[in-house]
């Protein structure tokens, strides 16, 4: 991307911060965020929106890559222990509707037991909702990916299908940011 995706502009603040911001307004119990334990840049644009240091998880190691962050936040002692549901949502995705956010959220909190996605086209998408032992076996899970992890759990899957565009659109290319930023105003 040529400097961090989490940082680059998305509406009148930044991806990270339009993230932070839609899940608070929905109503999520808690919010946490990882960080890669030297990234200064995050650090600061936390701070530039008042984010709680309380609320941050360093992952020690974010060289091995999204699922290394994923199990930090699956050991990390301070969730609210009346979670019944933890989203991974991910950084590439700010186009998301808030409207298909509440709609997964609510699929969730209906099938308490489950891992809950959103699908469209018959294809699981992101974010992914986890119930409290989906998440509590990410801990000590030695998969590679979250993806070898949900293939092993599907038996608890449940997929919720949304006719959302932008289910299907990451950013991963400054492409991509071009054509999000395009195609999803905000």
């Amino acid at each position: 991307m040529g400097q961090p995706k989490m940082l680059l502009p998305w509406g009148t603040t930044t991806i990270f911060g339009h993230l932070m911001s839609q899940w608070q307004q929905i109503g999520a119990a808690q919010v946490a965020a990882v960080c890669g334990a030297s990234d200064e840049a995050l650090e600061a644009e936390l701070d530039r929106i008042h984010f709680p240091r309380r609320q941050r998880i360093m992952n020690p190691e974010p060289a091995r890559g999204m699922f290394s962050s994923v199990q930090c936040a699956a050991r990390w002692p301070y969730w609210n222990p009346s979670l019944t549901h933890w989203a991974i949502v991910l950084g590439d995705q700010p186009q998301l509707a808030e409207s298909t956010v509440r709609s997964v959220a609510a699929f969730a909190a209906d099938n308490p037991d489950a891992i809950c996605q959103p699908g469209r086209a018959g294809r699981p998408r992101h974010p992914v909702f986890l119930s409290r032992r989906g998440f509590q076996a990410l801990a000590s899970a030695n998969h590679q990916t979250l993806k070898e992890f949900l293939a092993e759990h599907a038996s608890e899957m449940r997929v919720m299908e949304i006719n959302d565009p932008a289910l299907d659109f990451d950013i991963d290319t400054p492409a991509d940011y071009d054509e999000a930023r395009r195609r999803f105003p905000t």
